[in-house]
């Protein structure tokens, strides 16, 4: 009795340390702490939670429900508290710290051939640290166009595809012959500026990061990386064929302008798809276009969401089959409708459901090929960087508060500063 005691004792402390428990009959429960929050989303990951819990008595997951809001945060006090969930639904771009901070566990040797294989190796990049990978990049999101369909008809304008898009110049001049009497050509919303800025312009050139021989990572704002700023900066203040009053908005805080006919294109995610189907006023048409190209045509950068494992899971196996189950094609097609997104893994991304023209699948699925590494991926810092020094600055700059060279001094000098600490 004392023995049996004593080990339901030790199993508890494993469980208060990792939010793992095993009960005394060896079931083991491990913790998912999802972050999906649109409806079907939700619902996509707690059936396919029930189905697994169906199938494999011996591991019971338990559904925990996480925000986006406030992830980095919680899963840095959790991870110090010895409280983190086992499985983790996070963002590509949130990874480096965690995963060079040795919370996550690296997953080479845990995860089938099968995943590896699916999931093409530019998007394992975005997950791999060093010589570790530390999450499976399961869902991502090109950045579009989604425009009033009657309104570019009427206008005569050339309609872009994939195959041939607008360029960046372009763009701007279809803007301003669009933009007129309080009505604009496009409605930027770059409440959240930083990461829209760096990913569309890989499509001109821009990288912003430059890593040296010696690992360490500088800033340099070189003149492929004005493009799209530039772009932005002078649709607002010099054209006015871009709303100045939405820099500051969400995405979704755009739509109300959009239905109403004040904008004619809104550069959102994706995913905004579902809340434009789902609000959109009876008989209003509209349309995904793809974003811009440049240089480098319609390379786009995105931090796809991941799955990760908790370093101090004692049930990595278990947890690793569970992230390979719920990424199977078929479940993961699942996931991308739920969250209106595109899958990573290659038989999931063929499926006939993502490839229909009805509500821009098909747009969407044709940029996939296109979509690489987030510019910052890598780069330890980069959350403090992106909060202290890149967002004041790109907003600044974008409401025309500052100029040009003034933006690449902040970016260059302020950043350096923070990056430097991280890399001593």
């Amino acid at each position: 009795m004392r023995a049996r005691w004593f080990v339901g004792v030790l199993l508890l402390l494993l469980a208060g340390c990792t939010g793992t428990s095993t009960s005394e009959d060896g079931r083991i429960t491990l913790r998912f702490q999802s972050l999906a929050w649109q409806e079907e989303s939700v619902e996509a990951n707690k059936a396919l939670v029930k189905e697994w819990n169906a199938t494999h008595p011996g591991v019971k997951v338990e559904y925990v429900q996480g925000s986006w809001d406030s992830v980095h945060d919680q899963l840095l006090t959790s991870f110090e508290g010895g409280e983190a969930p086992d499985i983790i639904h996070d963002a590509s771009d949130d990874l480096a710290d965690f995963a060079y901070g040795g919370y996550l566990a690296d997953l080479k040797d845990l995860l089938p051939q099968r995943l590896k294989s699916d999931i093409p190796q530019r998007s394992w990049e975005t997950t791999t640290f060093g010589d570790g990978v530390y999450g499976v990049p399961f869902l991502q999101e090109p950045r579009v166009l989604i425009a009033n369909a009657e309104w570019l008809k009427e206008s005569g304008v050339r309609i872009p595809t994939p195959e041939h898009p607008w360029s960046w110049a372009e763009f701007r001049r279809i803007t301003e012959g669009l933009s007129g009497d309080g009505k604009y050509g496009a409605a930027w919303p770059l409440k959240e500026p930083v990461s829209a800025t760096l990913n569309l312009s890989l499509s001109a050139g821009g990288r912003l990061f430059h890593r040296g021989a010696d690992g360490k990572v500088t800033i340099r704002f070189e003149k492929a990386d004005e493009t799209v700023p530039r772009t932005i900066h002078d649709q607002a203040n010099t054209d006015r064929s871009a709303s100045p009053t939405t820099l500051g908005s969400g995405g979704s805080d755009t739509l109300p302008g959009f239905f109403g006919g004040k904008y004619a294109m809104v550069p959102l995610g994706f995913s905004y798809r579902q809340q434009i189907a789902q609000q959109a006023p009876k008989g209003f048409q509209w349309q995904v276009l793809p974003a811009p190209a440049g240089a480098d045509g319609l390379t786009q950068g995105v931090s796809p969401q991941t799955l990760s494992v908790a370093e101090d899971s004692p049930h990595k196996k278990e947890a690793a089959e569970f992230i390979d189950f719920l990424l199977r094609p078929k479940n993961m097609v699942r996931l991308a409708l739920g969250d209106w997104m595109l899958p990573t893994g290659t038989q999931a991304l063929a499926d006939p459901a993502l490839h229909v023209t009805k509500d821009g699948w098909a747009t969407g699925t044709a940029l996939a090929a296109h979509l690489t590494t987030a510019p910052a991926q890598s780069v330890r810092g980069y959350p403090e960087w992106k909060d202290k020094v890149a967002t004041p600055a790109f907003q600044e700059y974008y409401s025309g508060a500052i100029g040009l060279g003034e933006l690449r001094k902040r970016l260059e000098d302020d950043g350096n500063l923070v990056l430097a600490r991280y890399q001593r």
